[in-house]
């Protein structure tokens, strides 16, 4: 099993990003210095490398393992997943597709306009890790927005299983050293999203594909101005207590990468990460990275499961 910490780097970029996010992320160990050379990947410019994933070519047949979720996954509807809180199992049931906001005067793209004189920023979904929006889809301020946090398993259990693709895989292994379970059809522990009727790299009402690249390059991983797209990584979910029981709303994504396999949530939420004390306990041993933002909102309404194999809520 490969496990690598998360600690020390210097600045997040703008928007307030805390210096504790960046010492979080750094001390995975990760080198300093930026990666040169990734493999190629369909680069659309000079500026964007994009790890295209197709989750029905032959590369996905596989999937993942969901015996991991137990039965009660089995009833689990189209437009719903999973999610923890309270160190309770939730029920997301969602009510319309994601969105990710980009501001007019951004250029998140790089290519030296800012977004109200560029529409080609949006030939496809802008979801950038590291990069934030003030404002939320509802139009309330992102401050003012509950937050969801996305845990992200950024460890490897098994160096034999691969990337979504090979050429990510070498990216992964350019990068950090190491393919976390993140990116991988099968990763080894239990994720939320892909749910059981999910192909791998997909999940109900979310976007293929995510730009890693704002928060790379703040790292120094990579050239400012880089865009790095990859297919939606493994994840699971996380609530404060407060909004476990919540009708349908927008909620602002926080990232939080989690680098010890022992702090993962297992599938029936009684161990692990499940609640944002154990969050926040983990993050301060270490065992999880800082807060990251993002520019990404999802949708739905939060129900406490019935225990056992009784009716799901929204069912």
């Amino acid at each position: 099993m490969h496990v690598v910490p998360i600690r020390r780097v210097a600045a997040l970029i703008a928007f307030s990003l805390s210096a504790s996010l960046l010492a979080a992320c750094s001390s995975q160990g990760w080198s300093s210095g930026q990666a040169t050379g990734l493999p190629a990947a369909g680069a659309a410019s000079q500026y964007e490398t994009s790890y295209a994933y197709d989750p029905d070519s032959s590369d996905s047949a596989a999937g993942a393992d969901f015996s991991r979720l137990g039965p009660l996954a089995n009833l689990l509807a189209p437009n719903q997943t999973f999610g923890y809180g309270a160190d309770k199992l939730l029920v997301f049931r969602y009510q319309q597709q994601f969105d990710c906001v980009v501001g007019p005067h951004s250029d998140l793209n790089s290519i030296g306009k800012p977004a109200d004189e560029a529409p080609e920023q949006f030939k496809s979904p802008e979801c950038a890790i590291g990069f934030t929006s003030p404002i939320a889809p509802s139009g309330k301020a992102t401050s003012a927005t509950d937050p969801l946090y996305i845990l992200v398993p950024f460890f490897e259990t098994n160096k034999k299983t691969g990337a979504f693709t090979k050429q990510l895989g070498e990216a992964l292994k350019k990068l950090f050293g190491f393919v976390p379970d993140a990116f991988k059809p099968d990763p080894g522990v239990a994720v939320q999203c892909p749910a059981p009727k999910d192909k791998p790299g997909t999940c109900t009402m979310h976007p293929l594909q995510i730009n890693l690249g704002p928060v790379l390059v703040a790292l120094g991983k990579l050239p400012k101005g880089t865009n790095l797209y990859v297919p939606l990584v493994n994840h699971s979910h996380l609530l404060n207590n407060a909004t476990i029981n919540q009708k349908p709303e927008w909620w602002a994504l926080t990232i939080v990468l989690v680098e010890d396999p022992k702090a993962w949530p297992n599938a029936q939420g009684t161990s692990g990460i499940t609640s944002l004390a154990k969050l926040r306990e983990a993050q301060s041993k270490k065992e999880a990275s800082a807060d990251v933002p993002s520019n990404f909102f999802l949708y739905f309404g939060s129900y406490v499961t019935h225990k056992g194999m009784g009716q799901m809520p929204g069912m």
